[in-house]
C-alpha cells in the first residue's frame, strides 16, 4: 500500500507547553503521552496508545472501567467530563491521595 505511513501509535506533535517524559498533552483534540521531554513549541513523540500512569490528584472520583478525561488546565486526569477532553478508560480505581491512575488511551481524537 503506497500511501500508509505509520501505525499511529506514536505520533509527531507540537507541544503546546513544556511536557516532561511520561506526562500528557492535549494538542488540539489529539492527546498523547510524551515519550520525552519537549519543550513548548517543539515537535516531539506522543504515544496515542497504551496504558500509562498519569497525574491524577484530587478527590477519590475515578472508578475501574469508567471514562478517563484530561483537564488541560491542571494537566492531569479525572473522571469529569465538563470542560474536559474523554482520552480513555481507567483500569484501576483511584483512592483520595493517591497522586496517579492507570489509564488504557483510546487512541481516538
Amino acid at each position: 500500500m503506497k500511501n500508509y505511513v505509520q501505525s499511529g501509535q506514536i505520533v509527531t506533535l507540537t507541544a503546546p507547553y513544556d511536557v516532561a517524559s511520561g506526562a500528557g498533552a492535549k494538542v488540539g483534540i489529539a492527546f498523547g503521552v510524551a515519550t520525552g521531554a519537549v519543550a513548548s513549541g517543539a515537535a516531539g513523540e506522543f504515544a496515542t496508545l497504551g496504558v500509562f500512569d498519569l497525574k491524577a490528584a484530587g478527590a477519590a472520583t475515578a472508578s475501574q472501567g469508567g471514562a478517563a478525561y484530561w483537564d488541560d488546565t491542571n494537566k492531569e486526569v479525572n473522571a469529569t467530563p465538563s470542560g474536559n477532553t474523554k482520552i480513555g478508560v481507567f483500569l484501576n480505581a483511584k483512592t483520595n491521595g493517591q497522586t496517579t491512575a492507570r489509564v488504557r488511551l483510546n487512541g481516538s481524537f
